[in-house]
């Protein structure tokens, strides 16, 4: 049985239980009075933060492209009361926010969307259409990221609103091109923590295809590392009749994408995390015609980075092995580095838990183990800021309870184009936990 399933299982007081009771009494500090100011205030900004999220799904844009979705947050962060800058690693906004002295807290949010056509039906679906890579496509929120901007602006304007409850300072980042994991990186080499003021704490907040109204948070390692794979194969064109007088690059990526499989099933120690997956294969114009080249794109994951080294290394070993059997030249290779794996910082991880369970009930609050996906969140935390990064459901209880049965109807996850939480009370619970999360680490005002 998973960590997940215990836990799921487990009573409220053996959950508590597991909790230092030094970390619980530290969650005293936002307690029960303050979840429910909070909860009155998600309740009455919840049809403003509906109509942003609906405008934000419908308008997505692509990682560096976010111009309206900044330009629109950051109009927003302004109404709140922070001061705003525009343009920090490109396209990041980033809104700070002083209230005496004390603590320095960073809350981020995600702008991007993904290069994707979105298949939901919703009446706000998103239409919008891009240039990538070199041709068209849809683009589409389908990661959960506008519930996320929603989630961030409606923390923003609680905090404001309970201010004469806490001392220090916001730091409100809208962070560019996180699905390329480049965003954060950009924003620190712009001067994201010496232009602005230092954050103690750093927070996040993800989707998940959970019920709505659930938390679910790891302690120390909770994403995986990943690294980009862009493979471009030539060969020589030539006519689909005759493919003797051409070396085929369709056949050597078959080869590869069959072939790559044995690092990670004969290379990888059996019990450690890995995984190579190829997400797109372009090459090619017509049945009758071998074309000149082929490009495979993809993403290789792991926990421990000695892990992706090995699958990096085989990766590009394969690669140049399929080419040279075929007597081809050899691939265009790039494994660039992506997202490193995110940290939570286990005292902050689990006083926040400690919050969650006494504002929501043990029962809508798991500990589980690392995720497979990857996030450049972690960046922040390799500059040595302590951080927490957790996650919120967001479909109907029923469905996902339906969907856990025998037989069940899997639900759409993350990067589904059919991925569709239900936004009020997903908005909602994000709002009141990120502001009882930071809420829990501000100071508290002296008499």
């Amino acid at each position: 049985m998973s960590a997940r399933s215990i836990l799921a299982r487990m009573p409220a007081c053996a959950l508590l239980a597991i909790l230092p009771c030094a970390v619980l009494a530290q969650s005293s500090g936002a307690g029960k009075d303050e979840a429910a100011r909070i909860a009155e205030l998600a309740a009455s900004i919840a049809p403003d933060l509906d109509a942003l999220y609906k405008d934000i799904h419908a308008h997505p844009e692509l990682g560096f492209g976010e111009e309206r979705t900044a330009a629109r947050l950051a109009r927003e962060l302004r109404g709140a009361g922070f001061e705003v800058s525009e343009h920090v690693g490109r396209t990041g906004v980033v809104g700070v926010y002083r209230n005496g002295k004390g603590p320095v807290v960073l809350v981020r949010t995600e702008l991007d969307a993904l290069p994707m056509e979105e298949k939901t039906g919703l009446p706000y679906a998103s239409r919008a259409k891009t240039q990538w890579k070199g041709e068209e496509t849809f683009v589409a929120h389908s990661c959960g990221h506008d519930v996320h901007m929603a989630a961030w602006l409606g923390t923003a304007r609680t905090l404001v609103a309970l201010k004469d409850r806490w001392q220090g300072t916001l730091v409100f980042i809208g962070q560019p091109a996180e699905e390329g994991t480049k965003g954060a990186r950009a924003m620190l080499a712009d001067g994201l923590f010496t232009r602005f003021p230092r954050p103690d704490y750093a927070f996040a907040l993800h989707t998940s295809p959970a019920a709505y109204g659930t938390i679910e948070y790891s302690e120390g390692v909770a994403t995986s590392n990943s690294n980009h794979l862009d493979i471009t194969f030539h060969g020589r064109g030539g006519h689909g009749s005759a493919p003797n007088e051409s070396i085929d690059p369709i056949l050597i990526a078959a080869h590869f994408i069959v072939d790559v499989q044995s690092v990670v099933s004969r290379e990888k120690d059996p019990k450690e995390f890995g995984v190579v997956t190829i997400g797109a294969v372009k090459g090619g114009s017509a049945g009758n015609i071998i074309p000149d080249t082929v490009v495979l794109r993809g993403t290789i994951r792991s926990y421990r980075e000695e892990v992706g080294d090995k699958l990096v290394a085989g990766v590009r070993r394969t690669a140049l092995a399929v080419a040279a059997m075929a007597g081809a030249p050899e691939p265009e290779i790039d494994l660039e580095t992506g997202g490193r794996a995110v940290f939570n910082d286990v005292s902050l991880a689990q006083g926040t838990a400690a919050v969650f369970v006494q504002a929501f009930g043990a029962d809508k609050v798991r500990r589980i183990g690392p995720i497979t996906a990857s996030e450049d969140f972690s960046l922040y935390g390799r500059e040595g800021v302590p951080s927490f990064f957790f996650f919120i459901g967001v479909y109907a209880p029923d469905e996902v309870a339906a969907a856990s049965r025998p037989g069940g109807k899997p639900l759409p996850f993350n990067h589904s184009p059919y991925f569709a939480p239900v936004p009020g009370p997903s908005i909602d619970l994000g709002v009141r936990a990120m502001s009882l999360a930071v809420l829990h680490v501000l100071g508290t005002p002296r008499p």
